[in-house]
């Protein structure tokens, strides 16, 4: 029986492969992002639903979760670096903004969007938030976004547990491939962040999607509330 999957940030890196792997498994698949010329580009090319959607908006989660029926999965892939704060701002409110974007991004994004289909989800369904390394090591606002959205992750567990959804975090260590860097790694710090792994390479979109997979599948039913690492073995507490 094919099943119904909600990703948001589905359009590209680490969402866009899990997306992938879900439909490789004949998944009715749907797929958000905030641009409309990149959600129908992306969805035409992989055979998903397309939608635009700032996961960030209560209105538009609302209005996103009015056009589903019954979910059985959902994905909370949405996120990324804080915008960079305007120059015109006093140095506090530049801090203030920054914060404030980091929480939107990477917490809210998934507090909102679960609350507002936690209802479609049927029993047997699965939430899963994408986390990531910088939680619990140096990770400035968005580290300490990821690390919140943990523990978001660990009380959701508890309340959805009843109706047989299970609920976790992947934590994700470097990954090559995404855009999540936006240019900005330099050939030292790609080399870095390989040393550190036990297997001395980097993370793949699939390595992630492949994860994300299984918590979703059968054998993951008594797996709920935990964020689960892959990093390669790199060490999360530097």
């Amino acid at each position: 029986m094919s099943r119904t999957v909600l990703i948001t940030g589905g359009t590209s890196g680490i969402g866009r492969a899990i997306a992938e792997a879900f439909i490789a498994d004949q998944a009715e698949v749907f797929i958000t992002g905030r641009h409309p010329d990149t959600v129908e580009r992306t969805a035409k090319e992989m055979g998903a639903h397309g939608v635009v959607c700032d996961a960030g908006s209560p209105e538009r989660v609302a209005a996103l979760a009015d056009r589903l029926g019954e979910l059985d999965v959902l994905v909370n892939a949405a996120g990324g670096l804080p915008e960079a704060a305007s120059d015109d701002l006093a140095p506090l409110d530049g801090l203030l903004a920054q914060w404030h974007s980091s929480l939107s991004q990477n917490l809210l994004t998934a507090v909102l969007t679960t609350a507002s289909v936690q209802e479609k989800l049927t029993g047997g369904g699965s939430v899963i938030s994408i986390g990531s390394i910088g939680a619990e090591r140096r990770g400035g606002s968005y580290g300490a976004a990821k690390a919140a959205l943990a523990a978001w992750n660990a009380s959701t567990s508890a309340e959805l547990a009843p109706k047989g959804v299970t609920c976790n975090v992947i934590s994700a260590g470097f990954i090559a491939g995404t855009n999540f860097f936006q240019g900005r790694m330099t050939d030292d710090r790609r080399g870095a962040l390989v040393a550190e792994t036990h297997n001395k390479r980097a993370g793949t979109v699939e390595d992630i999607a492949q994860t994300a997979f299984f918590l979703a599948s059968p054998g993951a039913r008594h797996i709920t509330g935990q964020t689960i690492h892959v990093n390669g073995g790199a060490f999360t507490t530097r």
